[in-house]
């Protein structure tokens, strides 16, 4: 009977902290969702972009593409994955980076960390590592992209407000 009770809290107890765990998760994607719209800004040389923000997929992903002058066009597409946020990074390099993301204790940014890529030539390629997305209110934000190359990063901040 002793050991019935163990597991029966044993059970409780995972049950619980899988529930919480995809409620961070699903937390963070509805930050994320937030941001469904166009965006016109600047990147950090000054240069004019857009990005846009659109759920698809019934709602469970959503779908983030920067329309830039060359390049830096580029799409990611952001999901759930059980008890974690993902996204997967479609970068102008060439690879795919997938990041999983982590919710700011104040709840006004969403930053994404590399897990693994693909399509990545060696460990040392560029590819993006972290992106964070930070929402000063629900017409502006920011976006911070690092991309590591040989062991050398570069950053590349947008800040944007809402158009449309």
């Amino acid at each position: 009977m002793k050991q019935l009770r163990y597991s029966v809290i044993a059970a409780v107890i995972l049950t619980t902290t899988a529930a919480l765990a995809g409620s961070d998760a699903q937390k963070t994607f509805d930050v994320m969702k937030a941001l469904e719209g166009t965006w016109e800004g600047k990147n950090n040389q000054g240069q004019s972009l857009k990005v846009s923000f659109r759920a698809t997929a019934g709602g469970s992903a959503l779908l983030s593409e920067i329309h830039g002058t060359g390049p830096e066009n580029m799409i990611s597409m952001i999901h759930l994955d059980g008890d974690r946020l993902l996204m997967t990074h479609y970068c102008g390099a060439g690879n795919q980076p997938r990041m999983k993301a982590t919710l700011s204790a104040d709840g006004k940014s969403v930053r994404f960390d590399f897990i693994d890529a693909t399509n990545l030539a060696s460990p040392d390629s560029g590819h993006m590592v972290h992106v964070v997305f930070t929402m000063a209110d629900a017409n502006h934000h920011t976006e911070e992209w690092t991309f590591l190359d040989h062991g050398k990063e570069m950053k590349e901040v947008f800040t944007l407000q809402r158009s449309n």
